[in-house]
């Protein structure tokens, strides 16, 4: 999943790409970079960040889905508003990612549901609900992996009971959403127990703090943004081989590589056990 940020603000490229055309153009380009599908969004979710209005997200993704689907990019529309969800799938929109779970908007889950369209649930803590700490790390009460799989099974069960079908369910473990980088670094360990829950399982850790933290210099600085690339890659062929659906990227090209490293990993591995068992 390539990552298609039109908005002026996000962490790592707000306002390279908020001009139409350069929008379109880098759709294209991570298209043939090898992303399966471009996620479009208008509206930044990184730490901080103040909510646009409605209208001007509906601006910024509606029509710029519309030219990608009539160009033939597949896509999927990154937001928290049932009205944008709404908008950008009936302009031909695959799939709807809701950082906040459905969570933020009450009709979100319903929309999904009406259109018969896939949702990626992801972990989330409201910023009002965050406790006091470090980066506005949230309370799992020393089990983040157990916390974060509870929170998202019953997410998944409600967009069960608004009559989204099970198969169109994938959850995200939000990694960087007020998790410090021990919890970040332990759900990835254990995906395991997020994948048990049956459902698909996107990874989401492109480029983010936690990255740069564990590449930081002799002088504790964290790596520079544009420095975390080869780390992510790291992360999407390890995701892959432990059985993530999907990696949400910004460079397509080193994690479409990764994946085909984990891809022929599991088979030389598949391929052993089989002879094995002969």
């Amino acid at each position: 999943m390539g990552i298609l940020n039109i908005t002026v603000d996000s962490f790592s490229d707000g306002g390279r790409h908020l001009a139409f055309d350069d929008a379109v153009a880098h759709a294209r380009r991570m298209v043939a970079d090898g992303a399966d599908i471009v996620d479009v969004g208008g509206e930044s979710t990184r730490p901080g960040a103040i909510r646009v209005a409605e209208s001007d997200e509906m601006q910024r993704v509606v029509p710029l889905v519309r030219a990608l689907r009539a160009d033939g990019v597949p896509v999927s529309v990154d937001t928290m508003r049932a009205s944008v969800a709404a908008g950008a799938l009936a302009e031909g929109a695959t799939i709807v990612n809701d950082v906040s779970g459905g969570l933020a908007d009450p009709d979100m889950l319903r929309v999904v549901a009406e259109h018969g369209a896939p949702v990626i649930l992801m972990h989330w803590v409201s910023p009002d609900d965050y406790h006091a700490g470090a980066g506005g790390r949230s309370d799992y009460g020393g089990d983040v992996v157990g916390s974060v799989r509870d929170h998202l099974a019953r997410r998944a069960d409600a967009a069960l009971a608004a009559g989204i079908a099970a198969e169109d369910i994938v959850l995200d473990p939000g990694l960087g959403f007020a998790k410090d980088s021990d919890d970040n670094w332990a759900l990835l360990r254990d995906i395991d127990q997020l994948l048990d829950l049956g459902f698909p399982v996107l990874v989401a850790a492109s480029r983010k703090r936690f990255i740069g933290a564990l590449l930081a210099d002799q002088d504790g600085s964290p790596r520079e943004v544009s420095g975390r690339d080869a780390a992510t890659a790291a992360v999407t062929s390890i995701a892959a081989a432990a059985g993530a659906w999907g990696v949400r990227v910004h460079d397509v090209v080193p994690s479409a590589d990764a994946v085909r490293v984990a891809a022929a990993w599991s088979a030389g591995r598949a391929g052993r056990a089989r002879l094995a068992g002969e």
